[in-house]
């Protein structure tokens, strides 16, 4: 749980940022660091929303979270994940 709150508190710090520059109005983690399964070599599932559409800059979105927690990430937009794999996502799902 200690990698969560370390991640949760990177990414609540940034997220004005990101909501100004990428247009984002959610953002979610899930998958092996809500589990408490994460690992040194486990990469970091964040869901994100948008309040408008914003194309290519969604790779400049992925490449900056990267950079800034320092660990590959499994960036999926919410509108674009087919329903049955949303609910699952949803299950632990922790917004940020």
């Amino acid at each position: 749980m200690n990698h969560l709150l370390s991640i949760k508190k990177q990414l609540e710090l940034i997220k004005p940022s990101l909501m100004s520059r990428y247009y984002v109005s959610e953002l979610g983690l899930f998958g092996s660091v809500v589990r408490n399964d994460f690992s040194g070599e486990s990469d970091i599932d964040i869901l994100v929303d948008f309040s408008q559409p914003i194309g290519i800059e969604f790779i400049d979105l992925a490449e900056e979270l990267e950079t800034r927690l320092k660990r590959k990430v499994d960036l999926v937009s919410k509108k674009g994940v087919k329903p049955q794999y949303l609910k699952t996502i949803q299950a632990d799902l922790i917004y940020v």
